[in-house]
């Protein structure tokens, strides 16, 4: 009797596992629409992908532009967290890659995140060179002015927030305040010390959506206040700004989800009719 309990068990544990396992090639493609509902002028659009964590990822590239080759992308927006192992670097390019081909109108920018941080000096330059070489603008604390459809936009990456890497001041210090403005950053706690700097939209990852959540995610805790406020994925709102926490694509630790999936998300922004035309005064 004891020998068929531990059977059941173990073939249950194993299940367990296996549907875990196949949980991370569950890929959710998520459409986000932000303003619009009177404003005639057609959206930004733009994919994010955010965590690839290249070390547990169980979507290949041509997968992963297969899943995407229908869809108008006006810029992508890459989130941190690609890898934390110099041995995995080489793996980036074909991702990137394969979203090259998807012809983004307004390119690609990324933010780094936490663990891209663990790789030092030389290893972390070929994770930047590997990046800008592949078309990639790589924001750290910087900003960039971008035209969209005739009408000029700030483009903020806000460095890593958990590894004490944000610089607020630094990042805003080159735009125009008139202007819509989209922040891209890896952790989105940064959103509570961000009460005097405005944004039109900010999109994150970091959180993974929990990745395991079963029944919830509590070994999040100690990742920030926005956890203990049970903003850990999706949209979400902070002193009357909208903000996305994506899921992320890979995984951290061992390769299963539970109660998550990763996560693609087309993010459809309509900007304020008062945006500044191409031809005013910057």
């Amino acid at each position: 009797m004891n020998m068929i309990f531990i059977t059941a068990i173990f073939f249950l544990l194993f299940w367990t596992i296996y549907r875990a396992y196949m949980n991370t090639r569950n890929v959710v493609i998520n459409k986000i629409q932000i303003g619009g509902q009177t404003n005639p002028d057609s959206p930004l659009t733009i994919l994010q992908l955010s965590d690839l964590h290249l070390e547990n990822i169980s979507i290949s590239p041509k997968q992963l532009y297969d899943q995407l080759a229908g869809e108008e992308i006006d810029l992508i927006a890459l989130t941190g967290d690609f890898l934390d192992r110099q041995r995995t670097i080489d793996k980036l390019g074909p991702y990137l890659k394969a979203l090259d081909k998807l012809n983004a109108k307004y390119g690609m920018f990324a933010v780094f995140g936490n663990h891209d941080y663990v790789l030092r000096g030389e290893n972390f330059q070929r994770l930047r060179d590997t990046l800008r070489e592949n078309g990639v603008t790589v924001l750290q604390n910087e900003s960039k002015i971008i035209s969209i459809n005739g009408k000029l936009v700030n483009i903020i990456g806000i460095d890593d927030f958990s590894t004490g890497r944000s610089n607020l001041r630094e990042s805003y210090s080159q735009i125009n305040q008139s202007l819509s403005t989209i922040v891209l950053t890896h952790d989105p706690n940064i959103v509570l010390h961000m009460k005097e700097y405005q944004y039109d939209y900010l999109m994150a990852g970091h959180f993974h959506g929990g990745q395991i959540c079963y029944p919830k995610a509590y070994h999040l805790v100690k990742m920030g206040k926005l956890v203990r406020m049970n903003m850990i994925k999706g949209l979400h709102h902070y002193d009357g700004k909208p903000f996305y926490i994506n899921e992320g694509l890979g995984q951290t630790g061992v390769n299963i989800r539970v109660g998550s999936r990763p996560e693609i998300t087309i993010h459809n922004i309509y900007f304020p009719s008062a945006a500044i035309e191409e031809h005013a005064a910057v």
